[in-house]
Formats: structure tokens, C-alpha cells, sequence
């Protein structure tokens, strides 16, 4: 064989005859593939496999190429369906054929063609074929250079000429099939849908809650404003928007339990329980404790809450919240709610069931869930919320409150689940919610998500995530 002097003919050569070379790729795009490929095989959380792989490579990552490793995570994610969609366009293989590892090299590359506009065509191009390089063979080079070169900005405008209306939204907003026609069974006409899908992808901002055992909305705008961190009023009263947050957890304010992060939908719940100082509290469902320290901090410090876990791990986790907050009035227990117990009978004054969901409502915090859950889903969760619901339903004093809630929007969860209650247990009847809407945020903003006063549906918007509420009151005797 001649010798070979180039170095650029020296790597032909190299991967012709399938010898390795040492292939240089943005380290920042390798631990983002590889995140995304743990997702994959492992059916891992996107937000867990993130913050497990920044720490394991904090020592060569710099503060933007953590951003552009969670951009590229969390915008794969949440846009799977329509990349593969694009993919299809491009590809003679099927996907299912096509390596997991090249098949998220593809998706993050196109991810970045499409929707990140300060990342120029070809340099998404040519690191991803440096990938390939890494992570494929001759061949997926290849193919991964000849689809990335042809993928252009019109391919995804071109899904918005599909003639099936459910194909259309599923394929331009990357929400699986079977959750739009869910919502058409619903009720929903198309254009909520879309919106509802539309909202699912956007971004959403960090909303915290003022602990006012410390401190005051006011005051902790100020202590904030000097930690580099500019907020804003939220819609509840006891809620701060911010801008441009990250490492909260790392800031003085937050070690010293001045504020909770919690979407404020999550928050809404509590303020809809409305406890009372020192009333017997239950939060059958509670980790990692954001509505049980809410419902803590609306109490004064002053009563008793019992907040409850199947798992022991998760429990501490409310323990945890509850010392950073300085409460002392939250008792963990590690108790199934679904299994009932007659020690607990008509023994609370108010209860609170934030029950298991399929959480479609919190897609665009945890756009996992596209992925992992299917429709036949729904009827096993239903099973469980309404078991859950009939047996803490004994444990209700008479004249007592329960607020049942979910962070999905779908009726058979919802609405559809709490008439299938009252038709079982006349002792208990629906409470008008609208009251204290109106008390206790700073506009009038949930006013168009109520149905009849009682049933409090929020679908994803661009301020908050979906979620539903409602109020029963057990009847007393006559």
C-alpha cells in the first residue's frame, strides 16, 4: 500500500478499511445525544437524565454548553413526532431499522435545521455527521449526511398541507394521535385542540411561591432582585413570575426557605381547600410536598396536616420541604390511599387528593409523557383516582371538605369521574369554587375555565399548565 501523507486522505482511507480514528464532535452535542439515547433505550425521564449527565461532565462543560445540551434534550423531546415525521420524508429505511444512536443523531440535527434559527444549516449538518463518525458505521454516515444535507425549513411547513385534520395538528405540533382524539371525544372542536397542542410545546416559565412565614411578596421581589433574579406578579396573590431563572436551588433565598418553585395551577389547589388554622388536614397523595407546605403556610404553622406516600423515599422529600420552610406542622406516613383503614375514619376536617394522572396537562414540563403513555392508559389510572376518591372520601368528618385534583384534562380523569362519585355517594355534593377565585388571585383569569361554578377545567395556555379542580362538602345529618 503507498504511503498516505494527507491527513484528510488518511481518513478516507481510514473509513473505507473501518479502522477507528479519532473523530473530534462537540462535546456539548455528545452528551446531549447520549442523554437522548439513554431516554430511549431506558424509557428514562428527560429532566433526571439531564441533570445526572451535567453532573457527571461538569468538569468539561461550560455554562453554554449546558444550555445548548438542555435546548437540544428537552426540544427533541418535545418535538419526536414531527422530526420522525421528517425523517420519514428523507428515508428509504424505516425507523425501526435505523440505530437508536443515528436516529438521535438525525433528530437533533434537524431539531436544530428547524427550530433553532442562530444555529446555521451547516454547522448542524457537519456535527452531526462527526457524530455518525463516533457512533455509526460507513454506511449511517452516509445516510446521515445525504438526509441532513436535503432536510431544509420546508419540510416542516409542507406538514401543514396534510389533508387529515388530526394528521395535520398531530404532525405539526408533535402531540401523538391517540391524545387529540381523546379530546374530540371530549367535545373539543379542532381549533381548542390545536391550541391545547400548540401550548403543550411552549417553553414555560418558573412561577414560585412566597413563603409568607418569612417573608412577603414585596420584600422577596427586593432580596431576589440583588441575587440577580427579576420577578414579577403571578395571577394567584401569593405568586412571583420569573425571568430567565435557573439554579434556584443553589440561590441564599431559596436555602433559606424564602419561596417554593410550583407552577401556580399546582398552587390553586390549596387556595381551593381554603384550611383553616388548626383543623385536621390529610393530603393523601403528597410528594414532594409543594400543596401540603402550601396548605401549611395558608394555616399558619397552626393545626395538623397528615401528608401521606406509598414510598418511603418520596415522603422524605416532604420532609425535606417542610424543614427548609420552617413547618413544623406536617406528619409523614407512608400509607397507600387506595387501601382503606377504619383508624382514619371521619377523622378530617379537610382533605386533599391530588391524585396519580396521566399529567397531560404538564406536557410542557415533562414532554416525556407524549412518548410513555398510551390511551389504554386511561382507563386503569381512572380506576385507581376513583378508588383513591371513594375510599379518603370515609375519611371525611361531616360538613367537611375535599378537593379532588389532577394535572390531566381529560373527562374520563375528571369531570366524567366525579358525577360517577356523586351518583354513588349521595352524601356528598359539589361546592361553588368561584368565590374563592376571586379572592385570591390578582385577575380574573380563571373565570372562562369554570363550568357551572363547580368544576374549575384548565387547558394548557400560555401562562399555566392544565389542570382540574373541584370541591365536595359531606353532607351533614339532619
Amino acid at each position: 500500500m503507498k504511503e498516505i501523507k494527507n491527513k484528510k486522505e488518511r481518513g478516507v482511507w481510514c473509513i473505507l478499511l473501518n479502522i477507528p480514528t479519532k473523530i473530534m464532535v462537540d462535546k456539548a452535542r455528545e452528551v446531549a445525544l447520549k442523554i437522548l439515547y439513554k431516554i430511549d433505550k431506558d424509557e428514562a425521564y428527560s429532566n433526571i437524565s439531564l441533570n445526572e449527565m451535567i453532573n457527571k461532565n461538569k468538569d468539561i462543560l461550560n455554562k453554554k454548553d449546558i444550555g445548548l445540551i438542555s435546548e437540544i434534550v428537552y426540544g427533541v423531546t418535545t418535538w419526536r413526532l414531527t422530526l420522525d415525521a421528517i425523517i420519514k420524508r428523507h428515508s428509504k429505511i424505516r425507523l425501526k431499522k435505523i440505530s437508536s444512536w443515528i436516529l438521535n443523531i438525525l433528530r437533533m440535527s434537524i431539531y436544530q435545521i428547524i427550530f433553532l434559527d442562530k444555529i446555521p444549516k451547516s454547522a448542524a449538518v457537519n456535527e452531526g455527521v462527526n457524530l455518525a463518525k463516533r457512533y455509526g458505521n460507513r454506511g449511517s454516515i452516509g445516510f446521515t449526511n445525504a438526509i441532513l444535507r436535503n432536510v431544509s425549513e420546508n419540510d416542516y411547513k409542507e406538514l401543514f398541507n396534510e389533508k387529515d385534520e388530526i394528521d395535520r395538528i398531530s404532525k405539526t405540533t408533535s402531540m401523538p394521535k391517540w391524545i387529540i382524539e381523546e379530546l374530540k371525544e371530549d367535545g373539543l372542536d379542532n381549533n381548542k385542540i390545536l391550541d391545547i397542542c400548540k401550548n403543550s410545546n411552549i417553553r414555560p416559565k418558573v412561577s414560585i411561591r412566597v413563603n409568607n412565614l418569612k417573608t412577603n411578596k414585596e420584600e422577596l421581589k427586593e432580596i431576589l432582585n440583588k441575587e440577580g433574579i427579576k420577578a414579577n406578579d403571578g395571577i394567584l396573590k401569593d405568586f412571583l413570575i420569573l425571568e430567565k431563572a435557573s439554579g434556584m436551588e443553589n440561590l441564599k433565598s431559596f436555602k433559606e426557605g424564602l419561596f417554593t418553585v410550583q407552577d401556580e395551577v399546582a398552587g390553586l389547589t390549596a387556595l381551593v381547600l381554603n384550611p383553616k388554622q388548626n383543623e385536621e388536614v390529610l393530603d393523601s397523595c403528597s410528594s414532594p410536598g409543594g400543596k401540603t407546605t402550601y396548605m401549611a403556610e395558608i394555616m399558619e404553622n397552626k393545626g395538623h396536616i397528615e401528608a401521606w406516600d406509598i414510598h418511603e423515599h418520596r415522603t422524605k422529600l416532604v420532609d425535606e420541604n417542610s424543614k427548609r420552610l420552617g413547618i413544623k406542622i406536617i406528619n409523614t406516613k407512608v400509607e397507600d390511599a387506595s387501601i382503606y383503614k377504619d383508624e382514619y375514619k371521619n377523622k378530617f376536617d379537610k382533605i386533599l387528593l391530588d391524585v396519580p394522572c396521566l399529567g397531560i396537562g404538564v406536557l410542557k414540563r415533562k414532554p416525556d409523557i407524549k412518548w410513555q403513555k398510551k390511551r389504554e392508559d386511561i382507563e386503569e389510572i381512572s380506576k385507581l383516582q376513583f378508588n383513591i376518591l371513594n375510599t379518603c372520601s370515609k375519611y371525611l368528618k361531616e360538613n367537611g371538605e375535599l378537593v379532588y385534583s389532577t394535572c390531566s384534562i381529560f373527562k374520563k380523569e375528571n369531570r366524567n369521574l366525579i358525577e360517577k362519585f356523586l351518583e354513588k355517594n349521595l352524601n356528598f355534593k359539589l361546592e361553588e369554587i368561584n368565590r374563592i377565585l376571586e379572592e385570591k388571585t390578582e385577575e380574573n383569569f380563571f373565570e372562562k375555565y369554570l363550568v357551572n361554578n363547580r368544576f374549575l377545567e384548565v387547558y394548557q395556555n400560555e401562562k399555566t399548565d392544565g389542570f382540574f379542580i373541584c370541591k365536595l362538602v359531606k353532607k351533614g345529618k339532619k
